[in-house]
């Protein structure tokens, strides 16, 4: 009897102080809607309402973004374009102008930082904001998004949805709550009801194989994930099994980290036709100069070149070399 009377007040005290830990940050997660085909639809009239699909036509090109018109008929990115056609056949292709995007998505977020310093982007269209302590004085996170969500309205004639909770984690799958234009909110002691029902692929992170590996063992949904015991999840899924085990309960203590380091920088090409290895050379030395005059921007100094190579058997063969010495891979 206390033996039990102990393990409820070891697991009340690890909620509450779970629950303060999370109370203490207010997050902000942003996401822009259909971000490369709304800025399309924005500046050429012609085009709203209608589906349009921001990809180069051809065989080989995949779909970089699909307005919300297009992805009623299952049009999404990374899909194919010829397969995108054929499910829309009545879908406007506009070839992708990332100098446009980049500028839009510089607009917002200096609009981003009228309100927080603490900005951690994830791509063009979408970042964290820590607005535990905010530059306008608003009294909750809450209010915070909503400005926010005006301001981009009003002044760039776009959409965003937000997702507001104590942690990153949390707020990234309420921004997706109400898509589009949406706005959702997660209060610290909603957590772990919200999360219950909510099937394990709703997990950020959790992609279709960890989805299906789950599922094997009888944990479909966040509730089901929450009844496992941290050794069973780690001795399924190796050290992410910790992590697994913290987001079923709501727990993500990852600061938002501004000014993140680019881990990388890359350039590729998708050719109409297939080319034979002997003739590459000069596409190489192409996208090696595209990729050191974008390297230019950055204070760290690259080490390792990769290159990766896309057969037509869809084969993806990579090599890469890193010299031994301490010098620099590259100099100016």
């Amino acid at each position: 009897m206390f033996q039990s009377l102990s393990l409820h007040g070891q697991r009340l005290a690890t909620t509450l102080y779970h629950e303060c830990k999370m109370s203490a940050r207010k997050i902000v997660h942003v996401d822009m809607d259909a971000f490369y085909a709304s800025v399309e639809q924005r500046d050429s009239p012609e085009l709203r309402g209608r589906p349009v699909v921001v990809a180069w036509r051809g065989k080989r090109s995949v779909v970089c973004a699909a307005s919300y018109e297009a992805r009623r008929f299952g049009v999404h990115s990374a899909m194919a374009a010829t397969h995108a056609e054929r499910l829309c056949p009545q879908a406007v292709f506009v070839p992708p102008d990332f100098t446009r995007y980049r500028a839009v998505s510089l607009a917002v977020r200096e609009i981003f930082l009228r309100h927080t310093d603490l900005i951690e982007p994830l791509s063009l269209d979408e970042a964290y904001l820590d607005v535990t302590e905010n530059k306008t004085g608003l009294a909750t996170a809450t209010k915070v998004a909503s400005v926010i969500r005006k301001q981009i309205r009003e002044e760039l004639n776009l959409t965003a949805s937000a997702g507001v909770a104590p942690n990153k984690f949390l707020a990234k799958i309420a921004s997706d709550w109400r898509k589009p234009d949406g706005l959702f909110v997660i209060q610290p002691a909603e957590a772990e009801n919200f999360l219950t029902r909510l099937p394990v692929g709703r997990i950020p992170g959790v992609g279709k194989v960890t989805e299906e590996k789950l599922a094997k063992f009888g944990m479909r949904t966040v509730g089901e994930l929450r009844t496992r015991p941290l050794q069973e999840l780690q001795s399924i899924f190796g050290r992410y099994g910790q992590r697994l085990f913290e987001l079923a309960r709501g727990i993500d203590e990852n600061p938002v980290v501004p000014n993140r380091p680019t881990k990388s920088i890359s350039a590729e090409d998708t050719f109409e036709q297939d080319v034979l290895l002997a003739e590459t050379e000069p596409m190489i030395r192409r996208l090696a100069e595209k990729a050191w005059v974008a390297s230019r921007t950055e204070s760290r100094i690259a080490r390792t070149v990769v290159l990766k190579l896309k057969t037509a058997e869809f084969r993806v063969l990579t090599r890469s070399q890193t010299p031994p010495s301490r010098q620099p891979l590259l100099k100016s």
